[in-house]
């Protein structure tokens, strides 16, 4: 069994909710026997002297163990800094729909105590990486657990882009933009642009065109272990731009080229132990419940 001592706790400032959870978050681990880490923003909901203080950047090689209060903005925001040192992440949901933050806010004690007593599943999500091809040299630009997407900035204009898988060229296009999602980031963007939704087990990256001027051009899934470039095509005063989750990494020249990649380490989330992907997917998108049969006693 791991034991978790040094516990790392990120909240986002500015909502009511994820203060109250934080406090009693913190209220009970004072009675275990652990370290509390948290970066500044979020010690300052607390107000403690007992917690230790260190940069966001810092929680991977400090804490054995992170507690991300907040929705899944929140933990998309973490996961950058986590995913290469392998730490596992716990989610308490203070946000909407909570695909990642799968734990509530009246379940923090008998949660948190079954995890510290080593009574949970870890899944690993793998994130996205993007770099800037130049002169054959890749310059790193971020990461992203949910979504790396190529789109027009500011105004909804239509862009160009040539698109290579594997150094094979698959298409060129016009339209708003590419989302480039992962597993994780498939119930997000790319969901909203027509994408499928895909098992976070599985090893694929679905490529969504955003409102393509072409009928036939169709969101599809390549191999997660894909290398997937992209060639812009930047017209007049209209310079394209990348995001990582939703936060602009580059804006770009016409002929700029980027480099996609699935990240060698994967984020380590950590689940209760009767967690279901399929559960989670009926009640936060409303799939129906299972059909009542005739021989079931209990009507």
């Amino acid at each position: 069994m791991t034991e978790f001592n040094r516990i790392g706790i990120v909240g986002r400032p500015g909502h009511a909710g994820v203060a109250t959870s934080l406090v009693r978050l913190f209220t009970f681990l004072q009675h275990k026997k652990v370290k509390i880490f948290m970066d500044e923003l979020t010690a300052s909901l607390v107000d403690s002297p007992l917690v230790e203080i260190i940069p966001k950047n810092e929680l991977g090689t400090k804490c054995d163990l992170v507690i991300v209060v907040g929705g899944d903005g929140s933990m998309l925001n973490v996961a950058k800094y986590l995913a290469s040192d392998s730490v596992p992440v716990i989610g308490i949901n203070r946000g909407k729909l909570g695909f990642l933050t799968d734990i509530l806010p009246g379940e923090i004690e008998t949660k948190i105590e079954e995890f510290l007593a080593g009574e949970y599943s870890v899944e690993k999500r793998f994130l996205l990486d993007v770099s800037k091809i130049t002169d054959n040299k890749q310059e790193y630009l971020g990461s992203a657990l949910n979504d790396i997407v190529l789109h027009p900035g500011s105004a909804a204009q239509m862009i160009e882009f040539e698109l290579f898988v594997d150094g094979k060229f698959v298409y060129s296009q016009g339209s708003d933009g590419l989302i480039m999602a992962t597993p994780t980031g498939s119930t997000a963007y790319a969901l909203s642009a027509g994408g499928p939704i895909m098992h976070p087990g599985l090893n694929a990256i679905v490529l969504a065109p955003m409102y393509p001027h072409s009928l036939s051009s169709r969101p599809i899934v390549v191999d997660g272990d894909s290398e997937i470039r992209l060639i812009v095509s930047a017209k007049g005063s209209l310079h394209p731009q990348i995001s990582c989750d939703g936060d602009v990494k580059y804006t770009a020249n016409e002929r700029d080229e980027f480099l996609i990649t699935k990240k060698v380490v994967p984020l380590r989330l950590i689940h209760p132990r009767n967690h279901s992907f399929y559960e989670a997917c009926r009640s936060k998108l409303g799939w129906g419940s299972q059909l009542v049969r005739k021989d079931d006693k209990s009507n």
